[in-house]
């Protein structure tokens, strides 16, 4: 008796200690575009103590006074570190609604857009009005419940400490329908038919061998492996890469993947990602042509850029080359393909049409009129470059290309020789192809979250813009691209919400958008400058314009083309 007696002491006691030990119930990462299309995601929150969330749905009867109860909690956290979101937890939505809906609220708050409900599901809503409180820092399910439950009690546990255990409280709410995520449950989504496909759509072409991804996904025993990653990509917008707000313009080369298949996809995933009945494997049979061959077919003309020999360490500067053009006679260029000799160290590479004399110097922050911007070289770019149709960069006889290499070391010496391919037109086409830079000056103070920034440029004569591109470096937030009529009519063209350094296309307007002459064009964006963001080298800096990496930049490229034709 007294053996067992002390086995059930031990027992209890361990018990104990871990009611007194327990932690909040872990939930994943995830990030939404708001109704406005500003970028939001939970670990982003980690200057905050705590960030709550209400499960929005209008057609919920309850739903006024649900909202009644989170605007009283809000008012009275308003001067804490919390932050208050509605999510649009609905299985149906239309954002113009939605924004209808939300100017009628009477008080201020984001609503988060979650049209494939992803976020509600990990969140785990089940009800119109129910609320969550996490902690940003621990990525830590607080309290789940009604606003006027014990919201506000696990609220101050927080700020004055730190809360230790999930508190769950009962809903009242309208049920929440989850129609993709029952219609997977019962049919799990088909690895051969629904799952490969997506994936050699949306992922393989980077994510082979040889590929610039860090991993193949050339098999499903690969695909099932990384699973749990592909699901947190996924939810936080880090992939596809390239992602811009869908609700702005519209771009042949911008990642736009459906909800369909993101449901597919994560549904597929939290049911053990299955390979089912499928005798072959459609990842294996996958071809993709080698990275550094042709992809137009062989070049019209090769420039072979000179060996640059790239230390294990150090900080280099930029290394500016003239390149002589054979031609004797007008030339005008429709496409252009880099392969970068070694693309761990090339941080970018920039190529202009220059005059004899002429000289080039910076990043195209400005040059003269006879300079012609020819194509860059960035991180992720490794597409061939098509110029529009009938479109082309004009090289008069006897000029040169000036080529901008910036090199950065990463703790191995290697050697870059990068080939340059140019296509040529038979015939000039009937648009000369420009790009112009529109830059602005700023200085950020240390540890800014949210430092605006902004330039504007204006177009003397018609033009019709055919491409944007962003650039920032590692504080780079968001950028977005509009454009102001004479008339004071203001249109936005492009809208990149969580900027990325590693991915810097030049975004190509599946219409392309034509500018009457006196339009205003205006570049607007952020920098995050503080501890929060993950790519910041060094928050206690301030940063003006540099041309280091861990310098910054705030440029928007415009490529157009004039509106009458040239030719």
């Amino acid at each position: 008796m007294k053996k067992l007696a002390s086995t059930l002491a031990v027992i209890l006691s361990i018990s104990l200690v871990s009611d007194v030990y327990a932690l909040p119930d872990r939930i994943g990462d995830f990030a939404l575009l708001d109704s406005e299309g500003e970028f939001h995601q939970l670990s982003r929150y980690r200057h905050q103590k705590a960030l709550v969330l209400m499960a929005y749905d209008s057609s919920c009867a309850s739903i006024d006074s649900a909202l009644s109860q989170f605007q009283a909690l809000q008012s009275a956290f308003a001067e804490q570190q919390v932050s208050f979101l509605l999510i649009n937890s609905s299985s149906h939505s239309d954002l113009d609604v939605l924004r209808a809906q939300q100017a009628a609220f009477g008080f201020d708050v984001s609503l988060l857009v979650d049209n494939g409900q992803l976020v509600s599901e990990t969140l785990s809503f089940s009800n119109a009005g129910e609320l969550a409180i996490l902690d940003p820092e621990r990525l830590a399910i607080l309290y789940r419940g009604e606003a006027e439950g014990k919201a506000a009690e696990v609220l101050n546990t927080e700020l004055n400490g730190s809360v230790d255990s999930t508190t769950l409280q009962p809903v009242s709410g309208c049920e929440l329908q989850y129609p993709a995520k029952q219609m997977h449950a019962d049919t799990v989504p088909d690895y051969e038919s629904d799952i490969a496909p997506i994936i050699a759509e949306q992922c393989a072409s980077c994510h082979r061998e040889g590929g610039i991804g860090p991993f193949a996904l050339d098999s499903h025993l690969m695909l099932q492996g990384w699973s749990p990653m592909i699901r947190e990509v996924l939810l936080t917008k880090r992939m596809p890469p390239t992602q811009v707000d869908p609700n702005i313009g519209h771009f042949s080369n911008a990642r736009y993947i459906p909800d369909e298949d993101l449901q597919k996809l994560v549904h597929w995933i939290d049911a053990g990602a299955p390979k089912g009945l499928a005798v072959t494997d459609p990842l294996a049979a996958l071809e993709f042509p080698d990275r550094r061959d042709w992809q137009l077919g062989v070049p019209d003309y090769v420039i072979t850029a000179p060996r640059h020999e790239i230390p294990a360490t150090g900080v280099l500067d930029y290394i500016n080359v003239d390149v002589p053009l054979p031609f004797e006679e007008d030339k005008w260029v429709k496409a252009v393909q880099y392969i970068a000799g070694d693309e761990s160290v090339l941080h970018h590479l920039l190529t202009y049409v220059t005059a004899p004399a002429e000289v080039v110097q910076g990043e195209a922050a400005t040059v003269n009129t006879a300079t012609r911007f020819l194509e860059g070289y960035a991180p992720g770019k490794v597409d061939a470059m098509t110029f529009p149709e009938n479109t082309g960069v004009y090289i008069p006889e006897g000029h040169k290309l000036s080529m901008q290499f910036h090199y950065t070391t990463n703790g191995r010496a290697t050697s870059d020789e990068t080939v340059l391919g140019l296509y040529m037109y038979d015939e000039p086409p009937a648009y000369e192809n420009f790009t112009q830079s529109v830059s602005g000056m700023f200085r950020i103070p240390p540890y800014t979250q949210d430092h605006e920034a902004s330039a504007r440029y204006v177009f003397n004569d018609d033009v019709v813009v055919t491409g944007l591109r962003a650039h920032m470096h590692f504080r780079g937030k968001d950028m977005k691209f509009s454009a102001e009529y004479p008339d004071g009519t203001m249109v936005d063209l492009l809208s990149v919400p969580n900027y990325s350094y590693a991915w810097q296309p030049t975004y190509a307007l599946d219409e392309p958008m034509h500018l009457p002459a006196g339009t205003r064009v205006h570049v607007t964006g952020a920098f995050d400058n503080s501890e929060h963001n993950p790519a910041n080298p060094d928050p206690s800096k301030e940063l003006t314009f540099g041309l280091q990496s861990w310098d910054e930049m705030f440029i928007g490229y415009w490529t157009y083309h004039s509106a009458e034709p040239t030719n």
